[in-house]
Parts: structure tokens; C-alpha cells; sequence
């Protein structure tokens, strides 16, 4: 998901490697902050996969900065990963975040639409935590606090993305 967000935010435009640094992380949220050690190797692997072109310019002091850029063959890939998104891209809700911050990038509202179809697939099968042999536990069913806790939670989130995603997709062309 690290690449998707850089190749997303470089879709919008050129970005030295601090600023794309701050937007990944703020993207991420302080459950998952973004480290030199992760965001540095994944540039190097897109530039020299080719989906990104890097140039040095003049800093404000003396240290050179580094612009990257999103190549035509990046942007291409962006679309495709947007487009087909692997399996766990769709179940993970923090993966899925990263795909529907840049979802709007793909300019066909039906492929749009084929993704948020694949999520609401996955919201609209049981689901629990815990289970009971082969049967899902409701939050009712639970006597620990913090896991009833957990399915509260969890269920309240459910309800409100398919609620949304219904709002999206029901909506007249």
C-alpha cells in the first residue's frame, strides 16, 4: 500500500521526498507512521522500475533536493492497481482506505463502481471475531466487555461503510 500512496500523491503533481513523507504519513494515520527506512526503498524500487523519475534541484540552503515525478508508465500503473486491486486489498479496511483515498483518479465511474461493489460483497458476508464452532458471535452473545467491545465497534464501522457505499452506488447516473 506504501507504493499505491506514493504513486497517488505523485499523481497530483511533483513532490520533493519530505513532503511525500508527510503526506504518506498523514494518510496512514499514527497506526501505521511511515519511516525513512520503508519510504526511501520503495521510491528507489519505482524509479527504477520506471514509474517515477527523480531529479535533483537547488535546496533553500546549500543540500540539494530530490523531485520526483510520476511517469506515464507510473500513471499507468496506478490506474491498474486501482482498477484490480489484489483480494486483501479490498478485506483490510486500512488497505482499502489507501485505494479509496485515490479511487477517484480512475476516470471510468463503472470501474469506480466495480471496486466499491468488491467491498460491499465483503461487508455483506457474516462476520465476527470470535465464533462459536462454525457460528459468527454477536456482541449480544458476549460476556467479556472488550470483546463485546470489539464487536460493538466493528459493527457499528460495517453498518456505516455499506450505508455509504450504498448512498454511492444506488445514486442515478
Amino acid at each position: 500500500m506504501l507504493e499505491l500512496a506514493i504513486l497517488g500523491f505523485l499523481a497530483e503533481g511533483p513532490l520533493h521526498g519530505y513532503e511525500l513523507r508527510r503526506k504518506v504519513a498523514t494518510l496512514s494515520g499514527h497506526a501505521r507512521p511511515v519511516s525513512d527506512g520503508s519510504l526511501y526503498p520503495a521510491i528507489n524500487r519505482l524509479v527504477e522500475a520506471g514509474l517515477l523519475d527523480r531529479r535533483a534541484e537547488p535546496g533553500a540552503v546549500a543540500a540539494r533536493r530530490q523531485t520526483l515525478t510520476l511517469t506515464a508508465q507510473g500513471r499507468a500503473d496506478l490506474l491498474r492497481r486501482l482498477r484490480e486491486p489484489a483480494e486483501h486489498d479490498i478485506t483490510d479496511g486500512s488497505r482499502f482506505f489507501t485505494i479509496l483515498a485515490f479511487l477517484s483518479l480512475l476516470p471510468d465511474p463503472a470501474e469506480r463502481d466495480a471496486v466499491l461493489r468488491r467491498r460491499l460483497a465483503f461487508l455483506e458476508q457474516p462476520a465476527s471475531f470470535f465464533h462459536d464452532g462454525d457460528r459468527p458471535l454477536r456482541a449480544a452473545d458476549v460476556a467479556d466487555p472488550y470483546r463485546r467491545g470489539m464487536l460493538v465497534v466493528a459493527a457499528a464501522t460495517s453498518r456505516a461503510e455499506r450505508a455509504w457505499l450504498h448512498e454511492v452506488l444506488d445514486k442515478p447516473s
